[in-house]
């Protein structure tokens, strides 16, 4: 049966830039919650410092949850070999942390769509930073997983592989034990794109999840797909909500994902409204996963 994992989406700011509410405040915070494991983030100011990384792990053990995951933002798509090879030291670097922490999957992305790089370009230059990568985390017994993401905060462009095409080359692309896909369905409408064709045409790579709601503000989801500006347009439109009263299919998703034998972790990106908003997030999934598994 799938295992749920919560991400701090509403406290960003105040653990990775503000320094407001430090890494055992959250772990405090969530420790109530009816999961399984806390996602990690390897921008959390207080990970800078290393001897933290075993103390943290102690923590949230002593709360009797796990860190499964490392959420991470490697740019291997920078035309510049330098600028890559920095890029894959701070992925191996990564994989460190979340092998300190215990955790089993460390997320990678493509990098950024700067507006010079052809499509079959950026895939080249992406597979081979993974690949790059892969006999690093296999040593270490970590997944390496590739989101559909939308971008990264600190990043000029939106995602490389940000449409559904240019995701699936490049998940084609890579064949290896220890490497899988991250599925986000809200990330699919931020491309303007259908999370069910995707999670369809992946379901079978599909290692590990991020699960969300989104809701439209305004329109609908043809204004979303006509929307002009690219993917930092869609951001306007749609809006983070509590999990099972947005847009996406649950039911949809846990099918597809029951059928081809998905049993792995699923962290929730939510409570951005308030703790309650997550806590209802979670019955709901806890209520959807006992119906499919």
């Amino acid at each position: 049966m799938p295992r749920l994992a919560a991400f701090p989406k509403a406290f960003m700011q105040a653990l990775c830039k503000d320094g407001t509410m430090t890494v055992s405040e959250w772990i405090s915070l969530a420790a109530p919650l009816d999961i399984d494991g806390l996602e990690w983030y390897a921008g959390f100011l207080e990970m800078a410092d290393q001897s933290n990384w075993l103390r943290f792990r102690k923590e949230a053990e002593d709360h009797g949850k796990v860190i499964p995951m490392m959420c991470c933002s490697p740019d291997f798509t920078h035309p510049d070999a330098k600028f890559r090879e920095k890029e894959i030291i701070k992925q191996k670097s990564w994989l460190d942390m979340t092998h300190t922490l215990g955790g089993s999957y460390c997320r990678v992305l493509s990098g950024q769509r700067r507006p010079e790089l052809s499509v079959e370009e950026g895939v080249k230059l992406a597979a081979d930073c993974i690949y790059t990568c892969l006999p690093y985390a296999e040593e270490r017994g970590i997944t390496l997983i590739l989101e559909n993401h939308y971008k990264d905060d600190f990043w000029e462009y939106p995602e490389f592989a940000q449409k559904m095409d240019v995701f699936c080359k490049l998940v084609d692309r890579i064949d290896h034990p220890y490497f899988g896909v991250n599925y986000d369905p809200s990330n699919t409408y931020l491309a303007g794109e259908d999370p069910i064709e995707l999670l369809k045409r992946v379901s079978d790579r599909v290692v590990t999840m991020h699960a969300s709601d989104r809701y439209l503000k305004e329109g609908t989801i043809e204004d979303l797909r006509k929307e002009e500006g690219g993917a930092a347009g869609y951001a306007k439109r749609l809006s983070h909500g509590e999990i099972g009263k947005g847009l996406n299919d649950y039911d949809a998703i846990f099918t597809e994902l029951k059928r081809v034998g998905f049993d792995s972790w699923i962290s929730i990106e939510d409570g951005v409204d308030g703790m309650d908003q997550l806590e209802r997030s979670v019955a709901f999934l806890r209520k959807k996963i006992s119906q499919y598994w």
